[in-house]
């Protein structure tokens, strides 16, 4: 079944296909949080969006329900964390300078306790900037790509620096296309859950769960005539004359397909040509209704 426009849905269809923009506390791991998440939900499935140390705090999306199916979009989305460089001396006059050369590409090992494999890979950072230094304390954010150890960051920080240094607090302050800007507490969710089931009153729960939809921002669009995306739902690709508009970049490939009133129908991948008579224009490898 092919859903309704997203502002359209009750609080129970959020529930079953939204995303949670979750300020993780600290101790338990990501996938505990996930767990007590879904269990508060009521819903069978929940996944977040890129793992967090229990120690580590803030921005952890999680998507809820069919929106599990759309995982992947999260897999390469550059990560900003705010961590604090603990500096094993003085700081050198030139501090600043130094950690701006570690701005580009990186070369990493995952750490022994890593769930991947221990092999040297690169890593973009894309910003990395000192915006406090008290004592031997420098507060860092970085802007990376995903899979960037911000701990051996840290460590690497301080070889260059001749004072060495590690890691202390580290918190994420975006994933993707989510911020900081509007984080959602446990807590918080607990009371719009307990507000929505005892009152019947649903302001918090819409204004804390979002349409899954909102995942899938910054992800090319291909919208698709309703009678299309009934067959997406039966498991058929997307053909060209079911296409009704392609707003892409030829250089991406995975698309998201939506009805005209943006509903999500699946995620693809782009292999042909839009504005042709036939042929397949987007092979599905997620379908989302």
């Amino acid at each position: 079944m092919v859903r309704g426009p997203p502002s359209e849905r009750s609080p129970a269809d959020r529930l079953e296909f939204g995303v949670v923009n979750l300020d993780k506390p600290p101790g338990p791991s990501a996938h505990q949080v996930v767990a007590w998440l879904r269990d508060m939900a009521g819903v069978d499935r929940a996944a977040h969006a890129g793992t967090l140390d229990p120690k580590v705090t803030g921005c952890l999306p999680v998507l809820l329900g069919d929106a599990t199916r759309m995982a992947q979009v999260f897999d390469d989305a550059v990560k900003e964390y705010v961590a604090v460089l603990e500096l094993h001396g003085e700081p050198p006059a030139n501090l600043n300078e130094i950690v701006t050369e570690f701005e580009g590409p990186i070369y990493q090992k995952p750490p022994r306790k890593s769930a991947v494999v221990r092999k040297l890979r690169v890593r973009e950072i894309h910003a990395l900037d000192v915006l406090e230094v008290e004592d031997r304390q420098a507060l860092l954010r970085v802007r990376c790509e995903s899979g960037t150890y911000i701990r051996k960051l840290c460590h690497d920080i301080g070889l260059a620096l001749g004072t060495g240094a590690h890691m202390g607090h580290l918190r994420r302050t975006a994933t993707g296309t989510f911020d900081d800007a509007s984080l959602v507490t446990m807590h918080d969710l607990a009371d719009a859950l307990a507000w929505w089931t005892e009152d019947g009153d649903s302001r918090l729960l819409r204004e804390l769960v979002q349409p899954a939809e909102r995942a899938l921002e910054g992800v090319p669009r291909v919208t698709i005539a309703p009678s299309a995306a009934e067959s997406v739902a039966d498991g058929a690709p997307v053909y060209a004359p079911g296409v009704i508009e392609c707003e892409y970049d030829p250089d991406d490939q995975l698309v998201a397909c939506y009805t005209p009133d943006d509903a999500a129908v699946c995620l693809g991948r782009l292999v042909g040509d839009s504005d042709a008579d036939s042929g397949v224009v987007v092979e599905l490898e997620r379908v989302l209704v």
